[in-house]
């Protein structure tokens, strides 16, 4: 009698990926992980590949880097007290999506001008809260800004289709209040800074009025969910990140509770308020118009 092969539905790809994720959020290079389960380095590069390991390392390895075992093999919801992880595991789940559907502050950073990631650079340096932990807290701002600068020129090579919501009360805050990180700044770096964030809806309408096949940018005139979401769709996963982390003006990477989940309820609702939101929203050069208008109405004096 021949029985079936057994086919195990645990994704290790994925599992090693969540490792890399946590360990970089827990700040930890992966010799520290290794002194610290008493294995080689070498075995830590080979779970974040992937590669089989004791469940009882598995287990030691959650408590260490602060999750769930559930979380580590994906199971359940993921969460992440870190920017910094989030951001990995955005890169991670982007490489290989195919069409996104995204709604970030003031738009997805995919869409973003490279002139934008060097001006967020500054804002998340003027952010940094001051004291003993000052140093720490630069080189993780230093990390997530290569992360970033990752997931961009992934975009830009792969070029996934996009679906990105922008809410038009948020945009005019942010050509009011400009790239800053405090709001402290000296008088001329306002000034400056207000004028980039003009330069950057600028070049959301061009996008608008060009159309590229890759990207569609919907302007929605009603109150947009208090949380930016990004749902992320491939050969091989359906996935929703949830995050309290934004990279607009006055950005955001210290606080917060992330959440990624493949759950298909909650995949499937942000699916279909997107589409609600999208079905109302101004697209094409009549969105561009609306925002030419916006720029016009907030002009500086």
């Amino acid at each position: 009698m021949t029985t079936d092969p057994f086919t195990s539905h645990i994704d290790y790809a994925a599992l090693g990926d969540r490792l890399r994720a946590y360990r970089m959020g827990a700040g930890l290079q992966a010799d520290e992980v290794a002194q610290q389960l008493g294995v080689s380095r070498a075995v830590v590069y080979r779970m974040e590949k992937g590669e089989i390991v004791k469940i009882d390392t598995l287990e030691r390895l959650a408590h260490l880097l602060g999750t769930s075992l559930a979380s580590l093999l994906g199971v359940e919801a993921e969460y992440y007290a870190s920017a910094l992880a989030l951001f990995e595991r955005m890169r991670q789940l982007e490489q290989t999506s195919d069409r996104i559907l995204a709604h970030f502050e003031p738009i997805s950073l995919l869409l973003m001008s490279e002139h934008y990631l060097e001006h967020l650079g500054l804002m998340l340096a003027e952010a940094l809260p001051q004291g003993a932990d000052a140093p720490l807290h630069a080189r993780q701002a230093q990390q997530i800004m290569d992360i970033l600068r990752e997931r961009r020129l992934n975009f830009e090579r792969r070029k996934p289709h996009i679906v990105s919501l922008i809410g038009l009360r948020e945009l005019e805050r942010f050509v009011q209040t400009g790239l800053i990180g405090r709001m402290d700044v000296a008088p001329g770096v306002r000034r400056a800074r207000v004028q980039a964030a003009r330069q950057e809806v600028q070049r959301i309408a061009e996008l608008m009025d060009s159309e590229p096949w890759y990207a569609q940018v919907g302007l929605v005139d009603d109150a947009m969910p208090s949380a930016t979401y990004q749902v992320l769709i491939g050969a091989q996963h359906r996935v929703l990140m949830h995050s309290p982390f934004r990279l607009g003006e006055l950005p955001n990477v210290r606080n917060g509770i992330a959440m990624v989940t493949a759950s298909q309820e909650a995949v499937a609702l942000h699916e279909r308020i997107t589409s609600n939101l999208w079905a109302t929203a101004s697209k094409g050069p009549a969105g561009a118009q609306r925002l030419r208008a916006l720029l016009e109405r907030t002009a500086p004096d």
